[in-house]
């Protein structure tokens, strides 16, 4: 009974100083252990532990240590990139060509460690830790700084002569036609300044059959939109002159012209009001002119003025001036006179036979239509102002 009881409690004591020696190995190893017994029984507890190598997302190389690594009293120097080298974080350095080597990470726990392995012991603070140049051309990366070199071309030099097979552009200018070039006086008298309406006269030229009458009629809404901005940039010009006390009765009449085809064109009330007054300045400056009576009576008629525009184009007419007769016709028609505005017509068709406009116009009244100037645009080819 006595010896049973005696084995039972030396095996007990016996356990008890198992887990006892167990669970003081750390602290052992931290104070009194040799460095030699450190090193063995880290490598030992490792290789146990079983865990894998890893690459974390910082690019650090974390290694498992074997067994077989050589046992010293300080971290090693040569980290090498077999599985027998020694645990150690590699953190490339950006500022040096070889990578910096931090120990403090490789023999801290983790918390996701196995629970029956053992503690990895911390080396003594009084130990010296060393860093050396990593042997592996692998850990160690190149920092390559772009570097400017000289700038080449593998191309065809097209500066020295024709590429090959493309042909030769060949320009060639044709049709040119020449603007007379027309100077006018700026105001009234012998001293007057000249002015050089050359681009004007050609634009009231090319545009007058289009334009002069109500309604106007393009070819096309491209040229009737030039037209219009044209007109703008070419009256705001000639404005300044024709608003002069003094302005001659050619600024005048061409002012009137610019601004009478404004109206057609509906760019405004301010066209018809300034038309109006520059061809009655302009009446007043040459009472005989056949043109300046022809387009106020014009200008009136067409605006409903028909009784007013009547006596200026009659005035046109004993002048010699054929259009006011056509005027005339269309004043008639307006005013519900049909017939007379037939008949004007026709006798000024026996006059003027070559005139293709007047046969045209009598057609339109025996087709029962009221516009005799709604003809077919004639062509014209106004470019944008520039």
């Amino acid at each position: 009974m006595n010896h049973a009881i005696r084995l039972k409690t030396s095996r007990m004591t016996a356990l008890a100083a198992a887990c006892a020696m167990m669970f003081s190995i750390p602290a052992i190893a931290a104070t009194e252990t040799p460095a030699a017994e450190v090193e063995s029984a880290t490598t030992e507890a490792t290789a146990s532990a079983n865990a894998p190598s890893a690459v974390d997302s910082s690019r650090r190389i974390i290694r498992r240590a074997q067994a077989s690594a050589t046992p010293t009293s300080t971290i090693p120097t040569d980290v090498g990139t077999a599985d027998n080298a020694t645990p150690t974080d590699v953190v490339p350095n950006p500022d040096a060509a070889t990578p910096r080597v931090n120990n403090a990470s490789a023999t801290t726990p983790s918390n996701n460690a196995p629970l029956n392995s053992i503690p990895t012991p911390r080396l003594p603070q009084t130990q010296t830790q060393t860093a050396a140049p990593v042997a592996s051309e692998e850990q160690t990366p190149a920092t390559r700084v772009y570097q400017r070199g000289p700038i080449t071309s593998k191309g065809v030099d097209i500066s020295s002569g024709q590429l090959p097979n493309i042909p030769v552009p060949q320009v060639r200018i044709s049709d040119i036609d020449y603007i007379p070039t027309v100077l006018i006086d700026q105001q009234q008298g012998a001293n007057s300044g000249k002015l050089d309406v050359s681009m004007l006269d050609d634009f009231i030229a090319d545009v007058s059959p289009n334009a002069r009458h109500y309604p106007p009629n393009f070819p096309n809404r491209t040229q009737r939109y030039n037209a219009r901005e044209k007109i703008k940039v070419l009256t705001e010009w000639i404005e300044p002159y024709a608003n002069a006390s003094d302005a001659s009765y050619d600024v005048l009449i061409r002012a009137a012209k610019l601004n009478g085809m404004g109206r057609n064109l509906d760019l405004g009330s301010e066209y018809a009001v300034r038309g109006g007054q520059y061809v009655d300045r302009a009446i007043k400056r040459k009472t005989d002119s056949g043109e300046a009576n022809f387009l106020y009576g014009m200008m009136l008629a067409e605006g409903g003025g028909f009784k007013e525009g009547k006596k200026y184009l009659d005035r046109a007419v004993e002048l010699g001036y054929t259009e006011a007769e056509q005027s005339l016709a269309q004043s008639d028609l307006l005013s519900d006179r049909r017939d007379a505005a037939l008949d004007r017509l026709r006798r000024l068709e026996q006059q003027v036979p070559d005139n293709d406009i007047i046969r045209k116009q009598i057609k339109i009244i025996e087709d029962g239509k009221f516009y005799i100037w709604d003809l077919s645009a004639p062509d014209v080819n106004v470019k944008p102002s520039s």
